[in-house]
Formats: C-alpha cells, structure tokens, sequence
C-alpha cells in the first residue's frame, strides 16, 4: 500500500505536467495554442471523458446521453454520435452562446433550445461515482480490519493507521469541540463530506484516468454539500436556536416594530451555505486554472521567440511541480475547512439553554 501510494503521488508530480503540455500543445493546426480553450476545456464539464490524444485523433470515453425532448420524448443514446455527426435526431453540442457545450434542439420555429430534462451522465457526473465508489471501497476496508482485530491489543499500521489518525483527528479536533454533546449524531454525515471532498480534490490532480475530473471545482457539487450542511443545520436545529433566529437576545426597539436582528440573522442563514459553496469552488477552480496556465505560458512563449520559450519551459515545468505540492496541501485544507465550517454551523444550531442563578 505504501509503495501505491509512492507510486501515486511521483505520477501526480511527475506526469502532471507531460500531460498537461500535451494537452496545451493540441492548436487546431494554426500554430497558436488557444490558451482559452485549453484551461476551460478541462475545468467544464463534457459529455466524454477525453483520455489523450494521438495525432490528430481524440482517444475518449463517450458517455450516455438521456434527455427528455419537447419533440421526440426520452432519448437515450451514446455521445460517440456527436463525433460521427455533428447533429443527431435534432440533438446537437452547442459551440457558443449561453449554452455552449450543452445539448441543444430546435423546436418548429427554428430557436434554440435546451431539452425539458437532459439527466446525462457527463464527466463529472461519471467522476463523482467514481469517487463515491472509491470512498465506501477505502471505508470497507478499513472497517474490516477492525472486524478482524481487536483494536484494544493492536494498532493499525499502513493505510488502516493513517485513516484512524485521520478520523481521530476531524472528531477530536473539530467536530467535538464545535458540536458538543450532540456530535455522535452528526459525525457521520461530518466524516463523509470531509473525506468525499479530500479524496474529490486528490483524484483531480490526477493527470490520467479515472482523475483529472474537476468534480470539487464545479459549483453545483459545492451547492449540493453546502445544501447537506444547510439541512442538518436548520432542519435538526433545537428551539433554543429557533428563539435566537426570530427573537435575539437583544434590545426589543432591534425586534420591534422593525424586525432588523431577526431579518439580519435569517439573512445569515443563507449566507452561510452560499459562504461553503463558493469557498470550496473558488480555491479549487482557480487552482486548476493555474496549473493550466503554467503550461500554457511555455507555448505563448516559444511562439515569440525559441531562446525566450526553452528558458520558460524550465521555469514552467518547475513552477506546475511546486504547485502541485501546494495543490495537495490545499486539497486537505479546504476539505478540512468545508467540515469545519459544516461543524460550527451546525454546533450553533445546539446552543444550550443557559439560566441565570445566584449564589445562596
């Protein structure tokens, strides 16, 4: 397990930018690297899963495409078609505008536009349960050491010892302290995003399949955890949190007869998820983006001049390394800061009701 791991990590460091340069270097036969096309091309999402590229061919894995259409109905077919073809059954990829890389149709007048249901499994979609898998497949081997051992006379070493570390850890440090008493009850869901969001952002740096996927630097996967932390917060919230959220504790001319402290705190319980959303996105997103843009600066460069190129291709390759490094600290950081966040909100949703006493 120590030697995969090894092995791993040098093929994230090492092949990163091998990979990325290739990528970098496809023009569309102009002599100019489309610098846009390169970085965006990886962080949105598609409908295929594109592996490399040999000459001029595209290796890719094509993806199942369900739509439910205004005119046709349920449509399930392959997205190899769109290769063979560039329109099928009325279906096409849009190249620009406001849905561009979707799945558009026409209707009888001839405008443009979206299917009522388009439930496609694109490259994120596909990456997150593959992610998903990986994790339950990481937590049923780890429990089956325990199932075979008796934790209480041995200790774990290897990747079971790393996991126990790592768990003792996120309760002892964070959800504890921040829940309280009733952290049994969310440590669960707690351990789950932190570990989902970890292993998400590690399984992107991957140069190669099944990572590469941009699964933690999509925004709707972000809504979707901070929707999770949302519901725990407010739908398992005791009334003590209730009474503070309609009815502060502060001076009643702040409550009445202009509710300002109660619209403030009810603003602050959207703020909250949308504040986990978009810190997750954000760090990851524009991490992607600058390891692309590394690469891309040797081709910018080489284009200008050939002396000025091969100096910056040092400098470039050196750079997409160490920020590789600092990608892995980061994908640990953020995974570590969404559950924190996660714990604090929910922790004040169990504010303990505290009654004044005096001393006899």
């Amino acid at each position: 397990m120590k030697n995969l791991l090894r092995l791993l990590l040098l093929s994230v460091l090492l092949f990163a930018p091998v990979q990325w340069c290739a990528a970098a270097s496809h023009d569309g036969g102009n002599g100019e690297v489309d610098v846009k096309s390169v970085i965006f091309g990886h962080v949105k999402d598609s409908y295929e899963w594109h592996l490399t590229t040999v000459g001029d061919r595209h290796v890719a894995i094509s993806l199942p495409v369900i739509i439910y259409s205004r005119r046709t109905g349920l449509e399930i077919f392959s997205s190899a078609v769109f290769h063979e073809q560039q329109e099928y059954k009325g279906f096409r990829i849009a190249a620009e505008g406001v849905n561009e890389g979707k799945i558009v149709e026409h209707d009888e007048f001839g405008n443009e536009s979206r299917p009522i249901l388009d439930l496609s499994i694109t490259k994120n979609a596909f990456a997150l349960m593959l992610n998903s898998l990986l994790l339950v497949v990481i937590v049923l081997l780890t429990a089956r050491w325990y199932r075979r051992h008796d934790a209480r006379k041995e200790v774990p070493g290897g990747f079971v010892g790393i996991m126990e570390m790592m768990i003792e850890m996120i309760i002892d440090d964070v959800i504890k302290p921040n829940i309280g008493a009733t952290y049994r009850r969310y440590t669960p869901y707690l351990l789950t995003v932190f570990f989902f969001i970890f292993l998400s952002n590690l399984m992107g740096l991957i140069p190669f399949f099944p990572g590469g996927a941009n699964v933690t630097g999509n925004i709707a996967v972000t809504l979707a955890l901070a929707i999770c932390t949302f519901i725990a917060v407010n739908f398992f919230g005791n009334k003590e949190y209730y009474k503070e959220l309609f009815w502060p504790d502060v001076p009643t001319w702040l409550k009445i007869p202009v509710p300002l402290m109660p619209l403030i705190e009810v603003f602050g319980v959207f703020v909250k998820p949308f504040a986990l959303t978009i810190r997750l996105f954000a760090n990851i997103f524009v991490g992607h983006t600058a390891l692309l843009a590394f690469v891309c600066i040797i081709f910018i460069t080489m284009s200008v001049d050939r002396y000025i190129g091969t100096g910056m291709t040092v400098v470039s390759v050196v750079f997409t390394i160490f920020m590789n490094f600092l990608e892995l600290l980061v994908a640990f950081i953020q995974a570590f800061v969404f559950t924190m966040l996660s714990s604090v909100f929910i922790g004040l949703s169990q504010p303990e009701h505290h009654k004044n006493t005096t001393d006899k």
